[in-house]
């Protein structure tokens, strides 16, 4: 299925993995609405939505840049209608937002447990919720979901439960809305990275050397482009960037590399 004149919302967007898929997704000629905070550029984040929005164009889609918080509902029914209005409806919806603080149960703010939980589980049921009605008129609607597969190992629980409880439930959202909407033809996946990914929070978590050690966005855009062009049909399922593409044939994975030398990172809620 081309994803020519599709039109995406995506939450976020104006760096790292949502930026890669929205690039992506532009290659194809899709019309790209993104809903994100950053207006004006950060001293060390490059990034802001202006500035993707004309490296959108330039890769050959539409931009639509809406400045709004996926916490505030007003926002979120603002970048829904001028998708509508612009594009004349919605055909996808990429939950890509999301707030990350790995701290221990003990150590964590409750002000950081409630950013978590309204950013990343709130902020994807309610753009998700806000965009049905399009969804549901559109003849290849699909909702995509950066969240991970739902592994209840201890070591995962139990290693930041407040971060694990919103992730989990973006998962658990999206698959609800899977079965919820089954007949009404709108498909709901989610994707995770098998490996971390060299990105502005994973250098705030692990910095230069956990980086160094990770791949490319560019496979989680490549993993993405796949799912929503159709190459993986089906819904409710919890893919794994590298499984995405070894299912098309990719066996050759180095050139997603930041560094060629070191042994790659393995990415949280994934076994090894």
């Amino acid at each position: 299925m081309s994803l020519e004149s599709a039109s995406v919302l995506i939450s976020g967007g104006t760096r790292g993995i949502g930026r890669e898929i929205a690039l992506r997704l532009a290659t194809d000629g899709a019309n790209i609405t993104m809903l994100a905070k950053t207006r004006e550029s950060h001293p060390t984040l490059p990034g802001t939505l202006d500035s993707v929005a004309a490296e959108i164009e330039a890769a050959g889609g539409q931009a639509l840049p809406v400045t709004g918080d996926v916490r505030n509902e007003d926002d979120v029914d603002r970048a829904v209608a001028l998708a509508e209005m612009h594009f004349g409806g919605i055909d996808i919806v990429v939950n890509n937002a999301s707030a990350i603080d790995l701290s221990g149960t003990l150590s964590l703010p409750m002000k950081k447990y409630d950013l978590m939980q309204d950013v990343n589980a709130r902020g994807t049921f309610l753009l998700s919720r806000a965009a049905l009605a399009c969804l549901r008129r559109s003849d290849r609607a699909q909702i995509l979901t950066l969240s991970p597969p739902l592994n209840l190992d201890p070591r995962w629980l139990g290693a930041h439960v407040a971060y694990t409880v919103s992730k989990y439930a973006m998962t658990v959202v999206t698959l609800g809305l899977a079965a919820e909407f089954a007949d009404s033809g709108i498909t709901a996946n989610c994707l995770w990275p098998r490996t971390t990914i060299a990105s502005a929070a994973v250098n705030l978590i692990g910095g230069q050397d956990m980086v160094s050690r990770s791949r490319s966005p560019r496979i989680m855009a490549e993993a993405a482009h796949a799912i929503l062009s159709g190459a993986h049909p089906g819904s409710g399922r919890t893919w794994l960037d590298e499984e995405v593409l070894r299912a098309q044939g990719v066996e050759d994975f180095s050139g997603y590399r930041s560094c060629s030398e070191e042994e790659l990172e393995i990415d949280i809620f994934v076994d090894a």
